[in-house]
């Protein structure tokens, strides 16, 4: 586990919150915040390449259970996420 999100907004479709962090997340910790500076760098295609490693290293647990995609972006203490239930083809 990386940590939780205590979601306190949603915009659809997007949701944000409070992130706590767990133990494993200093391991993924660069990813995001490669993330969050590749748009600013216009660096899309390197972009699309750790979004893809993020959801192929990690898995996002709605209350129903584990969704099929997602978009999870992580600044210090703050989430904001969006997902879908199916995956992309």
């Amino acid at each position: 586990m990386v940590g939780e999100i205590f979601i306190e907004e949603g915009d659809f479709p997007w949701l944000s919150g409070r992130f706590v962090s767990a133990a494993g997340f200093a391991k993924v910790k660069p990813l995001f915040e490669r993330e969050l500076a590749l748009p600013e760098e216009e660096e899309w295609d390197e972009w699309d390449s750790v979004v893809g490693e993020i959801n192929e290293k990690l898995q996002l647990v709605a209350p129903a259970g584990p969704v099929a995609e997602f978009l999870l972006y992580i600044d210090d203490e703050r989430a904001w996420f969006r997902w879908i239930d199916d995956p992309i083809a």
